[in-house]
């Protein structure tokens, strides 16, 4: 009995001096380029092409073994992308009537993001480690910016329009996150990290009908890739 006790000691104390060298929280900052692009769900809405992005935040890293991780924080992303569908505009003051045609919008969205992520490191192996993270992100939209070009039908001449559409864009969005990193180790505790990141859009990001056919829910999802560089402490 007095044998069993003091193994169970033993492993408690051994387990303490294990994870006393390993930090129970690390925090960091990044920057990160990225690519986006919206994939619409609504008939005769088509992707126009990938809009480059950027985005900068805080990380924090909250250890749960050695080698795995949650980790979260947050980041301000500008993020966007194009679309092309059908759209009726009046093109002057004196029209009675909208006149129909095609709509190239490219769109600028500003949101804060809220990642929770798990991040599995291998151990480290001349001052470098690789990792792969895989969770969600919750997204609240705090600006959104339109540019347009708007070409009626049967006509060449095009009409260009800048705005606010921060009315026709979801507050919340949600998506995927897989990635893959590497940390380089500059000391005990501080390191380098350069990952790359696929964000998959789960929920639609616009909020609205065609105006040509109102019985056309405005459903689409935004995609992104994108480089992360930062430091943890």
């Amino acid at each position: 009995m007095k044998r069993n006790i003091l193994l169970v000691i033993f492993l408690i104390f051994g387990m303490n001096s294990l994870f006393s060298q390993v930090k129970p929280f690390r925090f960091g900052v990044k920057v990160a380029p990225d690519f986006a692009w919206i994939s619409p769900d609504t008939k005769d809405y088509e992707n126009d092409g990938m809009v480059p992005g950027f985005s900068w935040g805080f990380l924090a890293d909250i250890t749960l073994t050695e080698n795995y991780f949650v980790k979260t924080g947050f980041s301000v992303d500008y993020l966007g992308g194009k679309l092309s569908y059908p759209h009726a505009m009046l093109l002057d003051e004196s029209a009675t009537e909208p006149t129909t045609g095609t709509l190239k919008r490219k769109y600028n969205l500003r949101y804060l993001e809220i990642p929770a992520t798990i991040k599995m490191r291998t151990n480290q192996f001349n001052n470098m480690a690789f990792y792969g993270e895989i969770g969600f992100g919750g997204y609240f939209n705090l600006k959104a910016k339109g540019k347009d070009e708007f070409t009626p039908d049967g006509s060449s001449t095009v009409v260009s329009d800048d705005g606010d559409i921060k009315d026709e864009i979801s507050f919340m969005r949600a998506s995927m996150i897989v990635g893959a990193g590497m940390e380089y180790f500059i000391d005990e505790s501080t390191s380098l990290i350069f990952s790359v990141d696929f964000n998959n859009g789960l929920t639609n990001v616009l909020n609205g009908k065609n105006n040509i056919d109102a019985s056309l829910n405005e459903r689409a999802q935004l995609y992104y890739f994108q480089l992360n560089v930062g430091v943890m402490f």
